[in-house]
């Protein structure tokens, strides 16, 4: 064959090719006819209680929500739009300059953010070991990089490996803490208001977030890695069966994980504040934080159930302060809230 054939059998070979694409593509847009959202392993619980209610009340098919922490489900999320892309990102945390970046350079539009309610990062432990922890406790037993004891100005490898060596008044047992990985949102917000604000209760460390920034993040935001801190996926509730099986281990997770596992753990004070609703409410308990979904306003109209799912979702029987999602362990968010997620849901429908 000549070579101008051979050409024009591939270019007929990617028509046909392509065309089979679009097929495809057309099919899983008449088939997606159920809301899809991804992201934080804390969020999920309470996005499954929705999901559920939605399909029972309205007739609607049950979203489909899949835990991929934080920074995973937001990385889904800005693929950009179309039916095979997520419609909403369950979050622990605020969505980044960068992410936002990232979902404008990948065409995701317009997205609708609304805060659903509260959480409180929690520390627990076994029912036979009590902790009461200090921020700066929080970063010289979990930091990657710790001041040398014995030279001002000085980072070392942290040589911490019991709870004892870290502060005298603490038990003396080793340290050993289950958390969640690089792209869980519990983990970032453990660096951001555990690891780097103890960071900042050492005075020369304290100077260098204004004179070095990247040296301060070096030493302030870096979990340690040999062994000490234990990466366990997006699962919160192995962490719980982790904990709760051992002598003396510890475990990081929202407060709700803990709310149902009162009878198997308990959670440390920080700065002398325990988590509950009334602290985390109040944000005194010094781990709290807020909790979102976010939404893709170029599928309210594409995806069916996307609207309903959100409304329900920020709805006062859901989140308000007898809502059944209080009972799943979250923090309600002030009335005042509420009426500003209902604002902007009701712009939503109108665009």
């Amino acid at each position: 064959m000549t070579p101008n054939g051979v050409g024009s059998q591939s270019v007929l070979a990617r028509t046909i090719f392509g065309f089979l694409a679009f097929l495809c593509a057309a099919h899983a847009a008449a088939a997606r006819d159920h809301v899809l959202a991804v992201g934080s392993s804390t969020v999920f619980p309470f996005a499954t209680a929705v999901a559920e209610r939605v399909a029972r009340t309205t007739g609607l098919k049950s979203p489909q929500v899949e835990a991929w922490g934080t920074g995973g489900g937001i990385k889904l999320f800005c693929r950009g739009i179309g039916v095979s892309e997520p419609d909403v990102a369950l979050a622990s945390r605020e969505i980044t300059a960068d992410e936002l970046a990232r979902c404008g350079a990948d065409g995701v539009g317009k997205i609708l953010k609304l805060r659903f309610g509260s959480d409180g990062i929690t520390i627990v432990t076994p029912k036979t070991l009590s902790l009461s922890l200090t921020l700066r406790n929080i970063y010289l037993a979990l930091a990657r990089k710790v001041p040398d004891p014995n030279a001002v100005g000085v980072l070392v490898d942290n040589p911490y490996r019991r709870w004892s060596e870290v502060d005298t008044r603490l038990p003396d047992v080793p340290i050993l803490v289950y958390g969640p990985p690089l792209t869980s949102g519990t983990r970032d917000l453990l660096v951001q208001l555990g690891l780097e604000r103890g960071c900042r209760t050492v005075s020369w460390l304290k100077e260098l977030e204004g004179t070095d920034p990247g040296r301060f993040r070096e030493a302030c935001g870096a979990i340690r890695e040999d062994g000490a801190y234990v990466t366990v996926g997006e699962n919160d509730n192995l962490i719980v069966r982790k904990v709760a099986m051992s002598d003396s281990a510890a475990g990081v997770f929202g407060f709700s994980y803990y709310e149902h596992n009162r009878d198997l753990l308990q959670a440390a004070e920080i700065e002398g504040v325990a988590p509950s609703f009334e602290t985390i409410f109040q944000g005194t308990y010094p781990l709290a934080r807020p909790l979102y979904i976010y939404a893709k306003l170029a599928h309210m109209r594409r995806i069916p159930g996307l609207l309903p799912f959100l409304e329900e979702f920020t709805s006062a029987q859901a989140v308000g302060e007898d809502g059944y999602l209080i009972d799943h362990g979250l923090v309600p968010i002030p009335e005042s809230e509420r009426v500003t997620n209902a604002r902007l849901l009701e712009e939503a429908r109108r665009e």
